[in-house]
C-alpha cells in the first residue's frame, strides 16, 4: 500500500526525509507542490482549487498502479489533501492531517497569511525577504522550528527565479483561501469521514490557531485524535521516530 506525504508552505519534500527514514518502508511517495522548488504546469494559476486538481491527478496515477493510498498531509498539504479526500474518497485508504483546524468555522488565518492575502503588503513582504541575507533567513527558519540543515536545503531549492515563482504561488494560494473560502471547504468536508482518519495535534503549532478547532473537526469526521506532546508545526523534523510510531499504530488499527 502506497504512503503519500504531501508538504506545505514554504517547503519542499525535503522536510519528509527524516520521517521517511523512520518509517523504514520503500513505498513512500512525496509529491512536490507546483511552484515550490519546481516548475508549474502551463497556465497554472496556483489557486487552492488548481492545487487540488493537480493533486487529484497525482493520486489517480498512483491509485491506478497501486490502489488507494495512505495519505499524510502537512500544512497546505493537509488543506489540499483533505479537500481531495472530500471530493474523491475513493482515492485513499486512510488519511492523516495536522491542520484540521483550518476547516473549522471559527478559524482565523495566522498573521503571515493575512499579510500575504493583502494586495501590496504581500508583495512587499517577499521583496524584503529576497533582500534579506541568506544567513538571516536560515536563522528565521530555525526560530520557527526548521533545523538549520533543512533550512539551507529549502533555500537552495528556492533561490533566484525559483524563489520569485514560489512567492507568486504563495500569494495566489493564500488569496484564493481568504475567508470565508476555508469555511466553505469545511462545510463540504463530510465525505472525508467515510475513510479512517487521523487528526495530528501538535500543541506548540502557532499557525493552526488552537488545537481545539482541530479536535472539533476530527470529532465531526469520526477521526482518531493523536497528540504529539511538546511538538510544533514541524513535528516530522522535531521527532521523526515519534511521528513514524504514531502513523504505524494508526495504520495498524485502521486495517
Amino acid at each position: 500500500m502506497t504512503v503519500v506525504l504531501l508538504h506545505g508552505n514554504p517547503e519542499t519534500p525535503v522536510i519528509w526525509e527524516p520521517l521517511v527514514a523512520a518509517l523504514g518502508r520503500a513505498d513512500v511517495v512525496t509529491p512536490q507542490l507546483p511552484g515550490f522548488g519546481c516548475p508549474v504546469p502551463d497556465g497554472f494559476g496556483a489557486t487552492k482549487e488548481e492545487y487540488v486538481d493537480w493533486f487529484v491527478g497525482v493520486l489517480e496515477g498512483l491509485v491506478a498502479e497501486h490502489g488507494p493510498v495512505d495519505l499524510v498531509g502537512h500544512d497546505w498539504g493537509g488543506g489540499i489533501g483533505m479537500r481531495a479526500v472530500a471530493l474523491r474518497p475513493d482515492l485513499v485508504r486512510t488519511w492523516a492531517c495536522d491542520v484540521l483546524g483550518l476547516f473549522h468555522a471559527d478559524y482565523v488565518w495566522h498573521d503571515f497569511a493575512q499579510i500575504w492575502q493583502t494586495p501590496g503588503a504581500g508583495e512587499e513582504y517577499f521583496e524584503q525577504n529576497a533582500a534579506t541575507p541568506r544567513s538571516d533567513r536560515v536563522a528565521m527558519f530555525e526560530m520557527i522550528g526548521i533545523p538549520r540543515a533543512t533550512g539551507e536545503r529549502l533555500l537552495d531549492a528556492t533561490e533566484g527565479e525559483a524563489g520569485e515563482l514560489m512567492a507568486r504561488c504563495i500569494l495566489a494560494l493564500y488569496r484564493s483561501a481568504a475567508q470565508p473560502a476555508m469555511v466553505q471547504w469545511g462545510e463540504e468536508l463530510g465525505h472525508a469521514g467515510l475513510k479512517p482518519g487521523l487528526a495530528i495535534i501538535a500543541p506548540n503549532d502557532p499557525f493552526v490557531r488552537g488545537e481545539d478547532l482541530g479536535r472539533d473537526v476530527a470529532v465531526r469526521l469520526g477521526a482518531t485524535i493523536h497528540e504529539l506532546p511538546g511538538q510544533g508545526h514541524w513535528w516530522m523534523l522535531e521527532d521523526p521516530a515519534a511521528g513514524a510510531a504514531m502513523l504505524h499504530h494508526f495504520w495498524t488499527q485502521a486495517y
